[in-house]
């Protein structure tokens, strides 16, 4: 394709081309009419007389040779190494001595897929979706976080102070359900991970999705103890819910809520260095909010999980 600012089109050409060998204009004459150089009017004068109309076409810009290219036997050793270990292109640059930026351009030369596009155990890409609406599913999990001692733990009095506090400090869980459509979250710092746990707080999740004008139609979860439960599935078919199970050992089938794990993580649970577990508890509750309403979400073009549902209330508070 010509680019913006070219003064001849396929049509263009043809007419100069036509301009010179049919009716026998100089080649200065076509190139000022043209406004293009004698050269230029000369080339596709001549590129007429050999192919005709046919040869007014964009031809490939590509090396007939390339000397430099890498040879054809060390590509296949790249993609070899790619497919089977799934490795990057510094640490296969390694293995067959070559440069990253040498295993990079084969590996964007042959279209393989970026390792974050893959699912890591079998090789296949990654199939993304979002639904169509709110409450058409919700992904729901535990994350299990280890308490702060009083006084800090390593990260506020450095790893050898904070060995001896870490001692008997105990654990959170992290009960999170998080809408498929609109990132929508609702999460709480409970004690366990039991059954009757689990149970609480998807009463209490459901309302919160309630009372945002959502209802909800499926939840997805894990195999954990507490989601295989007949009070678990008591509780979702009396609302008319259906439950859906992620397949062993594929996480990345409950991908939206893990990766609202790690956000919490990043962005508040080791976002700073707390002095105790309860100053980081008091601080949960204005980050989630701050998440819901005000953090801009890359998958929701910038906006916030709140634009996506529109009876929300207190929005922008």
């Amino acid at each position: 394709m010509p680019h913006r600012n070219a003064p001849l089109t396929e049509t263009g050409r043809l007419r100069l081309a036509r301009c010179v060998v049919e009716d026998g204009w100089p080649l200065r004459r076509a190139a000022e009419r043209f406004q293009v150089s004698p050269t230029t009017a000369q080339r596709w004068a001549d590129r007429y007389r050999q192919f005709g109309e046919a040869g007014m076409g964009d031809r490939s810009s590509r090396p007939r040779t390339s000397p430099r290219r890498t040879p054809t036997r060390t590509e296949r050793r790249i993609i070899k190494v790619r497919v089977l270990r799934r490795w990057g292109p510094a640490r296969i640059a390694h293995l067959l001595h070559l440069v990253p930026s040498t295993v990079h351009r084969v590996l964007a030369r042959f279209g393989l897929a970026r390792l974050s596009h893959l699912d890591r155990a079998t090789g296949r890409v990654i199939r993304r979706y979002e639904r169509d609406r709110p409450g058409e599913l919700v992904h729901v999990d535990i994350k299990k976080l280890g308490n702060i001692p009083d006084g800090g733990g390593h990260k506020a009095l450095g790893r050898q102070a904070g060995r001896k506090t870490r001692a008997n400090v105990g654990y959170s869980y992290l009960h999170t359900a998080v809408d498929d459509h609109s990132r929508l979250a609702y999460s709480e710092i409970l004690t366990d991970e039991k059954k009757e746990t689990a149970t609480g707080f998807w009463t209490r999740a459901q309302a919160f999705f309630t009372h945002a004008g959502i209802t909800v139609e499926r939840v997805l979860t894990d195999n954990g103890a507490c989601y295989r439960s007949r009070e678990w599935r008591d509780l979702l078919a009396a609302a008319g819910i259906a439950h859906k199970r992620t397949r062993p050992y594929r996480p990345q089938t409950n991908g939206k809520v893990e990766r609202f794990n790690r956000t919490l993580l990043d962005e508040w649970a080791y976002a700073r260095p707390y002095r105790s577990e309860t100053e980081r508890r008091e601080a949960f509750p204005h980050w989630l909010h701050t998440y819901n309403h005000h953090r801009g979400h890359t998958a929701l073009k910038g906006q916030p999980p709140a634009s996506r549902v529109p009876n929300l209330t207190r929005q922008y508070t």
